[in-house]
């Protein structure tokens, strides 16, 4: 059966979410010092690491089976005005789960959503995006052409 939730590209808060576990703690923590005044908030779970059973599938389209395990930390927070945010990140880091949940429940405010969309969420994802390329890059200088290889031999 498909799964019936929208893709991350269209469901805004999957997104901002998927954006933030994979961001450092650093880094938020410079996007949100930019950005001006934390509200106060507290910790309702967390953050605690745990571990999560990894599953693949061969070839994509297999039989499933238990690659292994992967830690992951959590937490949830709730601001002073109610709103509650949640994060899960890979491995322990907990102030990247801490504030990755902070940022979830501050964007969940629709009057600072914007501001914290173009100065935390759009920033992080950028740099993602360009590391991702640079690996991209990197991998491609390396890649080896077997068709020309083949026709060399000829």
């Amino acid at each position: 059966m498909p799964d019936p939730s929208p893709p991350a590209s269209e469901d805004p808060r999957r997104r901002w979410m998927a954006v933030l576990a994979r961001a450092a703690a650093p880094e938020i923590e410079a996007r949100l010092r930019a950005c001006g005044e934390r509200p106060d908030y507290r910790r309702l779970r967390g953050p605690e690491t745990g571990l999560v059973m990894v599953r693949g599938r061969m070839g994509g389209g297999g039989a499933g089976f238990n690659v292994g395990e992967m830690s992951v930390t959590r937490c949830t927070v709730r601001t002073r005005c109610g709103r509650v945010g949640h994060a899960y990140v890979a491995g322990r880091d907990e102030r990247q789960a801490e504030l990755a949940a902070l940022v979830d429940a501050m964007m969940q405010d629709p009057a600072r959503q914007a501001v914290l969309r173009e100065a935390v969420v759009e920033p992080l994802a950028t740099a993602q995006e360009a590391r991702r390329a640079e690996t991209a890059a990197k991998a491609a200088a390396t890649r080896v052409e077997f068709f020309t290889m083949t026709n060399m031999r000829a």
